[in-house]
């Protein structure tokens, strides 16, 4: 199914449980805390990717972080889907919502165990960012569109 962004308060919820499931919980995170202030923003594109069945089971979301500058953030994709490029698809749509936006720089802080999937995709390690919830090491990550 190709790449949509929600367009129902039910899609979104959905989103939201998925990026819970994948990005927050493992860790004993709060329900909640997969959520931000500039998430529901005119200007912030969010992505999913559903399976035939209509489950969600891929997530993303873009924003514009600076002159002429796209941020993904909350890329998640429910481990049963992950390496069927699904993340891959979700990346290219924001990318391109992004080039519509008219920016022409996409940054991102990646995991340190999501690196390599975002350097086959073009994006180059600018420098170690932050470690989040005291264990996951991340890495500030930029490509040109």
């Amino acid at each position: 199914m190709p790449v949509t962004s929600p367009r129902s308060a039910a899609e979104l919820d959905a989103c939201y449980q998925l990026r819970y499931a994948v990005l927050r919980q493992p860790w004993g995170q709060p329900p909640g805390s997969e959520r931000a202030p500039d998430d529901e923003l005119p200007e912030t594109v969010q992505a999913m990717y559903t399976a035939d069945d209509g489950a969600v089971v891929g997530v993303a979301r873009l924003h514009a972080s600076g002159p002429g500058e796209a941020q993904v953030r909350y890329m998640a994709v429910h481990p049963d889907w992950q390496g069927r490029g699904v993340g891959q698809q979700l990346l290219h749509y924001l990318e391109n919502q992004a080039r519509q936006q008219g920016l022409h720089t996409c940054v991102l802080h990646s995991r340190e165990s999501a690196v390599g999937f975002y350097e086959r995709l073009g994006y180059s390690v600018v420098e170690p960012s932050h470690t989040l919830f005291g264990t996951i090491p991340h890495f500030l990550m930029r490509k040109a569109l």
